[in-house]
């Protein structure tokens, strides 16, 4: 992890880290595309065979679909405090996402003008397919991130796939949630059931959920079909830090962050020389500790940043607009107020990004690379969509009616402005 100045010499690895690259997805589009077109042609048969093949795993119609038996061992498989401990995060996840429902205005109405009445309808998605990552991890807080949203925005059909073996923790913490239909199926071919339908595997009206990069471009070339949520790449995080902050907790959230995987980024933006050089001692001091593979080449990719003042910290963190960002200053609150640019903001000592990534309620499924400066973290109105109902009188079409055929002549639409008079000979 190398130590960068806020200054001219230094710009062009500044510009670099803003501009980190995206994950390049030409090689898997090409790969995936196969897979799309068998599961879209031959159904479930498809998803039999790519299975066998991809992930060495044996389905059929008799198991593709989790039982409720299952569902029953799982339990008895976990550990009592893992359950319990899904359980109070989903209390929390479940009432952050209820209260974020209830800020959204449901219905309204105004008038445009005399006569013409228009509003808008917000209505829940009929079907969303959640797509948790598997095979040789698990990953039961996706389940929780992905799954509550939906519910709490009204979703009344979720389905849930993942590359078998599905984890016992996963199973759990989808009947926590109230998941009924889970299948045992990953990869591209389950993106493609999801988008198409199967005999097994109903068709849904969107996808969300992290995956490798197959499932990524799977995804995106599903989209049209299917809304999708947003393309997710390297996690990340940056840390905004003065002379007050703790070198010890710094490093430890820096190396939380490089255990995602090789390509997470972890960058600390700082006023102090002396908690720049702290923070290095300190992970090499907890790295000791960590065995994960993925943390020596993650910190490769990270970097330290001295600046002037904390007017300067900002400044970096909204060019950046990380998909996690710290701010541990004297003043956290005063901060926060100059941010424009993050996935999600914690504040202070004792707000660790681990903390959002499992129980304290927020989503976890944040804008990654950059896209923190136009998108959002996943939440109920991703599950939501809108439409306008409009109510003209004869009067008030009338009124407009000038207005209306003049543009539609300018246009070129005849057939608009006829449609229009038609109502008045």
């Amino acid at each position: 992890m190398k130590i960068l100045h806020y200054r001219e010499e230094n710009a062009e690895e500044l510009k670099a880290l803003v501009g980190r690259d995206s994950v390049e997805l030409d090689e898997a589009m090409e790969s995936v595309k196969p897979i799309i077109s068998q599961v879209k042609s031959k159904g479930d048969s498809a998803i039999y065979v790519l299975t066998r093949k991809l992930d060495k795993y044996n389905i059929s119609p008799e198991n593709i679909k989790v039982s409720d038996s299952e569902i029953r061992k799982a339990y008895s498989r976990t550990d009592k405090r893992l359950v319990k401990a899904l359980e109070d995060a989903a209390l929390n996840i479940g009432k952050y996402h209820a209260e974020q429902y209830g800020k959204i205005e449901k219905n309204w109405e105004t008038q445009t003008s005399d006569g013409v009445q228009i509003g808008e309808k917000i209505i829940p998605l009929k079907s969303v397919g959640c797509y948790i990552p598997g095979g040789r991890a698990s990953y039961p807080s996706t389940v929780l991130m992905t799954t509550l949203p939906a519910k709490a925005a009204g979703v009344s059909e979720i389905i849930l796939v993942s590359p078998p073996p599905i984890s016992d923790a996963v199973l759990v913490a989808a009947d926590i949630c109230g998941i009924k239909e889970i299948y045992r199926v990953g990869g591209a071919q389950a993106i493609a059931a999801l988008a198409y339908g199967t005999e097994s595997i109903p068709r849904v009206d969107k996808i969300t959920g992290p995956g490798n990069k197959y499932v990524l471009a799977a995804k995106m070339l599903v989209y049209g079909q299917v809304d999708i949520d947003m393309p997710a790449g390297p996690s990340e995080v940056l840390v905004i830090a003065d002379e007050s902050a703790n070198p010890g907790f710094i490093a430890a959230d820096v190396l939380a962050q490089a255990e995602h995987d090789p390509s997470a980024q972890s960058i600390v933006v700082t006023t102090s020389k002396e908690i720049a050089e702290k923070v290095l001692e300190e992970i090499g001091k907890q790295l000791k500790d960590l065995k994960r593979k993925e943390l020596k080449q993650s910190l490769k990719n990270s970097a330290i940043i001295l600046t002037r003042d904390v007017e300067e910290c900002i400044e970096f963190a909204n060019l950046y607009a990380p998909e996690h960002l710290e701010i541990l200053t004297k003043n956290p609150e005063d901060t926060v107020k100059e941010i424009r640019n993050a996935g999600a903001v914690f504040i202070g000592p004792y707000s660790p990004v681990a903390a959002g990534d499992y129980a304290s309620g927020g989503n976890h499924v944040l804008p990654t690379g950059g896209t923190a400066r136009f998108a959002s973290e996943l939440s109920v109105r991703d599950f939501l969509r809108n439409m306008s109902i409009q109510h003209l009188t004869k009067e008030g079409l009338s009124k407009l009616r000038h207005t209306i055929c003049e543009i539609a002549g300018a246009e070129g639409f005849q057939a608009h402005k006829k449609s229009i008079d038609k109502r008045f000979t």
